[in-house]
């Protein structure tokens, strides 16, 4: 508990009890929303957003409202839930954890068969390419939306461009041993790639 009683909570229920600030959501909507706006960056699947809405409706954190069509079920936010949310942020993000699979595979490359990692490798080049130019693409959207852009969504936006742009760079200077081949794939939009 923190020195106001409000319960401790974790990075997953906080980032519900954020998007429930904006109004009441049900289950399904919640998962939506995270899919769209934090999905690229923070995994959170339906049956982890129903599993924290019911722990945190229990604890108080969020009230839910009548059952509507399909069994949909609004929940908003509380009083509780909005401190509980101001404690988790004064907290700050912590040490970050980092899980990359792409990295895992080529750290352990020598025990994977050359063709096999080369494929990979080019897999996830063409992947982070179509991130790329469809980040690129939301951003233009964005930018010429008649409203103004929510700037903490731009951040991160920004982020998710950089980071694409970065593994991409990554990829195309690894060693030719390790990607089968000299040549490369054909450029995305915005990217440019680094003279030898």
């Amino acid at each position: 508990m923190n020195r106001d009683d409000s319960p401790a909570i974790n990075p997953t229920a906080a980032s519900l009890l954020g998007f429930l600030h904006d109004g009441p959501l049900t289950g399904w909507d919640l998962a939506a929303w995270a899919e769209q706006v934090i999905g690229p960056f923070w995994s959170l699947t339906r049956s982890q957003v129903y599993r924290e809405l019911a722990a945190m409706a229990q604890s108080g954190l969020v009230e839910p409202g009548p059952v509507g069509r399909r069994d949909a079920r609004p929940y908003a936010i509380t009083e509780a839930g909005r401190q509980a949310f101001a404690h988790w942020a004064a907290a700050g993000p912590g040490e970050a954890t980092m899980r990359l699979p792409l990295l895992l595979f080529v750290a352990l490359g020598r025990h994977i068969a050359p063709h096999q990692l080369a494929a990979i490798l080019r897999e996830q080049r063409e992947h982070q390419a179509g991130l790329l130019a469809e980040y690129l693409k939301l951003r233009k959207n964005l930018e010429a939306a008649e409203s103004a852009a929510d700037p903490h969504l731009m951040a991160i936006l920004e982020y998710g461009i950089a980071s694409a742009r970065t593994t991409l760079r990554w990829i195309d200077g690894l060693p030719p041993e390790l990607t089968g081949t000299p040549d490369r794939l054909t450029d995305p939009v915005g990217y440019e790639r680094p003279k030898p």
